[in-house]
């Protein structure tokens, strides 16, 4: 009992010993917490201290500054003030200045003023003296001549309108004199001068016809299995594709439709440069070309438009004008043809005075019909007069369109020069590749064909052979019999020849009666008396 006694008291002396040192080393750890804590708020004071000490005196310095700032501005305000004030007061001074001037000069036209007043008084004075003095005159020579005033007046004017009428006939047939002696050489110089400034020589174009194929196997691919892609691309594009036979690297595009063409030979190309060759393809590309060639179109004639200054024009008559570059006549790029005759039409009409835009209009759109004149009926001119007077044209050019080649009368001035300048360009040298001797073959052609028929007694193939004028003899045919001729003939040219556009067949067929009497019948006796004595 003693020994578990005393295992129990000191358990409790250990237990009493162990809490007082947990609680001295606790006494200690809060010492030292609270130490440090004390240390912390030292240090964040002196921190704040110093903050707020920095901030005072960022605050003094910011406010010293804006201070300053504010004496300045006030300073550069003040003297602003004080200019203004200074200019103010220097207009003052001007305008009081220009006030004064202002009411001398009132004052100096107000005597002028006065003074016009009393010259006008005068001369009215002097306009009732001259009056007076002009009845009294014509009194005095009616009563001398034995005419009233109205008569004598009447006499007077008609001889001044005899002088008058004298003079202006001598004038004018001066005038006109000097222009039949001086006309050519006016018109070869205004000639001279447009082809001089007017257009560039440029080189000829020469459309495409042919695409080359790099080798037989892109050769192979662009026929396909039994045809199957070429006939495709035929289908697709409305042209006849064919190898040359000498060259199987070449394929030439066949067909009369020279947009068609352009599309096959753009589709054909970019399918070689693809190598791609498939029935899909095939079809997209020609969709491609389609839409490019229809863009460019319209963008080349816009350019034309642009380059010329005719103008506003209508978006589908530009797109005509760009058809006009995959056309040719006789080897000449139509395109550039109308723009050389626009450029040459403007240039005379500017040296003549005459409107020098509507003349470059008139001559761009003088072959308009040219443009689809393979997909319309009617000649070039029928067309192009139609499509302008469609979308409104000027009718100047509306008549130098019609006109230019001599199909109806020109009815202004810009029509001859545009019917000049087509003949000019068209003449010059390089223009055209048909030589001069088949022009004159085919005309001698047309010719022939009338003058072999019975009756005929002579034949002229005008307008470049757009015209076929036939003289029969009126008593070896009548009118029903020169009708089946103007037929037979025209049948023939159809069957024989080659031509552009349509031929007009003119036959004539006119019985002229002639007798004289009088002086005349006497001078043939006497020439036969004359006649008979000298046999």
């Amino acid at each position: 009992m003693l020994e578990t006694g005393l295992i129990i008291g000191l358990l409790v002396i250990g237990l009493i010993l162990g809490y007082l040192v947990r609680r001295h080393r606790h006494l200690e750890a809060l010492k030292a917490v609270q130490a440090q804590a004390r240390t912390l708020i030292e240090e964040a004071t002196a921190k704040t201290k110093q903050r707020v000490a920095d901030l005072k005196a960022q605050s003094r310095r910011e406010t010293l500054a804006y201070q300053q700032s504010v004496k300045d501005e006030l300073t550069e305000q003040k003297s602003d003030i004080a200019v203004r004030e200074q200019r103010r007061h220097q207009r003052e001074q001007l305008l009081n200045q220009m006030a004064v001037r202002l009411d001398d000069q009132t004052q100096m036209l107000d005597q002028r003023s006065q003074a016009n007043h009393q010259k006008r008084q005068d001369i009215h004075a002097l306009h009732d003296q001259a009056d007076a003095l002009r009845e009294k005159r014509l009194t005095t020579l009616a009563t001398q001549a034995g005419m009233s005033p109205e008569e004598a007046q009447q006499e007077i004017l008609h001889r001044g309108e005899l002088a008058l009428k004298r003079d202006r006939d001598i004038e004018i047939k001066a005038l006109n004199d000097d222009a039949e002696a001086n006309a050519e050489r006016w018109a070869k110089d205004v000639v001279l001068a447009a082809t001089e400034s007017g257009p560039q020589d440029l080189p000829k174009e020469h459309l495409e016809h042919t695409v080359t194929v790099p080798n037989g196997e892109i050769r192979s691919k662009i026929i396909g299995r039994d045809g199957q892609h070429i006939r495709l691309l035929e289908t697709l594009t409305g042209t006849d594709l064919i190898f040359v036979p000498d060259d199987n690297t070449t394929l030439f595009i066949s067909t009369h439709d020279p947009i068609r063409r352009e599309v096959a030979r753009t589709a054909l190309t970019n399918l070689v440069a693809s190598r791609r060759i498939s029935a899909n393809q095939i079809e997209t590309q020609v969709e491609n070309a389609l839409r490019d060639v229809n863009h460019s179109l319209w963008e080349v004639g816009e350019q034309a438009v642009s380059r010329l200054h005719v103008g506003w024009m209508h978006p589908d008559l530009m797109k005509l004008v760009g058809r006009l570059k995959y056309r040719t006549s006789y080897g000449q790029n139509v395109l550039q043809h109308s723009i050389e005759v626009s450029q040459l039409a403007g240039a005379m009409a500017a040296r003549l005075g005459y409107n020098s835009r509507l003349a470059r209009r008139a001559g761009l759109l003088h072959d308009l019909g040219k443009s689809i004149d393979h997909e319309v009926e009617g000649t070039h001119v029928e067309i192009g007069v139609e499509f302008a007077e469609k979308y409104g044209e000027d009718p100047i050019v509306i008549n130098a369109i019609a006109a230019h080649h001599g199909d109806v009368e020109k009815s202004s001035p810009i029509a001859v020069l545009v019917a000049a300048a087509d003949g000019i360009s068209g003449a010059r040298q390089g223009a055209r590749s048909e030589s001069v001797e088949d022009y004159i073959n085919r005309l001698r052609s047309l010719e022939k064909i009338a003058n072999d028929r019975p009756g005929v007694t002579e034949s002229y193939a005008i307008q470049a052979g757009r015209e076929l004028r036939i003289m029969v003899n009126p008593q070896t045919l009548d009118d029903q019999a020169a009708a089946t001729l103007t037929q037979e003939v025209a049948q023939q040219v159809e069957k024989q020849l080659t031509y552009p556009g349509k031929i007009r067949i003119t036959t004539i067929r006119k019985l002229t009666a002639v007798e004289y009497v009088g002086d005349e019948k006497k001078k043939k006796k006497k020439k036969k008396k004359k006649a008979a004595n000298a046999s």
